[in-house]
């Protein structure tokens, strides 16, 4: 299951997304609302979580990480993939301009195509383009959500997103479903491997390998990117007060959410389980569409070509 990041501009990687794998692109969104709130802290830092509490305090839609492989299809995994091709290869093929400029600038306009409907973002999105976020929305607040207790973090992630890496299941279903493809793709090829610095592929143990300072060095960076009257650094454990209190919101009658725990029952494993359950059965139909397909085959092979 590892895939060669060097090689992710690759024409085969161009020619399956294209051809092999190709779905319709998002329908582009529009923004109505300005951007409000931009959540960038690491992953498995609370972003379901504060989700949650954003929605509560009425910031709708609050877009979260499971969005771009859940939204009702064309899911927007494509544009995603798109945007992490800018960043981190220059924009695509045939796209030597952009390859030797040595930065990489996305607009508002570009981020609205795929959050346009959005007035907040949590997880992978802000994480993953947490600078280009900050810049392109200048007026929106910051939070920096973070777990003090790195070690916990860390394991977390290892439990999380490096189990879903190694998953033989959600692998063979990306090869023959494409929906799960582009999950696969925009995650364990894009996103996470290039967060995680993934320069063999093995997204998996970059996150063993890298995760703490990686960590210390996202954190570090927005530390530095946004003035202080501008950013909250927050921790799930201290509730809705500093949060409310920071977004000039009323503290609201009700427990702060807690969605995303690891265990039975959680946020992460529900939702995990419901979308490799829908991946599964998606490769099943079609591997017995394909089977059909070729004992029909065969079948008039045999009676007609001999």
């Amino acid at each position: 299951m590892i895939s060669s990041i060097s090689s992710m501009n690759h024409w085969w990687w161009h020619f399956l997304e294209n051809h092999v794998y190709r779905i319709p692109p998002p329908p582009k969104r529009v923004r109505t609302k300005p951007m409000q709130v931009l959540c960038v802290g690491p992953p498995r830092s609370a972003t379901e979580s504060l989700q949650q509490a954003l929605l509560t305090l009425g910031y709708d839609h609050t877009y979260h990480g499971w969005d771009i492989v859940y939204e009702e299809p064309p899911i927007p995994a494509t544009g995603w993939v798109r945007l992490a091709r800018k960043k981190w290869y220059g924009g695509g093929r045939g796209s030597r301009a952009e390859e030797k400029s040595g930065d990489c600038s996305i607009s508002a306009e570009e981020f609205d195509e795929l959050l346009g409907h959005c007035v907040a973002v949590t997880d992978a999105a802000a994480s993953c383009f947490a600078a280009e976020m900050i810049r392109a929305y200048p007026e929106a607040k910051v939070v920096l959500n973070v777990r003090r207790d790195l070690d916990a973090w860390h394991q977390s992630a290892i439990k999380t997103l490096v189990h879903v890496n190694e998953s033989w299941s959600f692998w063979i279903a990306s090869l023959l479903d494409r929906e799960a493809f582009w999950a696969w793709h925009v995650y364990e090829r894009f996103l996470w491997a290039l967060f995680f610095r993934a320069p063999d592929g093995d997204m998996a143990r970059a996150i063993e390998r890298n995760g703490k300072w990686i960590y210390r060095e996202h954190c570090d960076m927005i530390r530095g990117m946004v003035p202080p009257e501008r950013l909250l650094e927050w921790s799930v454990d201290e509730g809705w007060e500093p949060l409310c209190k920071f977004l000039g919101k009323k503290v609201p009658d009700a427990p702060f959410p807690h969605a995303n725990a690891i265990g039975p029952g959680g946020g992460w494993k529900a939702r995990e389980d419901m979308a490799t359950k829908r991946w599964v059965e998606g490769a099943l139909t079609n591997l017995i569409l394909m089977g059909l397909l070729f004992v029909c085959g065969c079948a008039v092979w045999m009676r007609w070509g001999r």
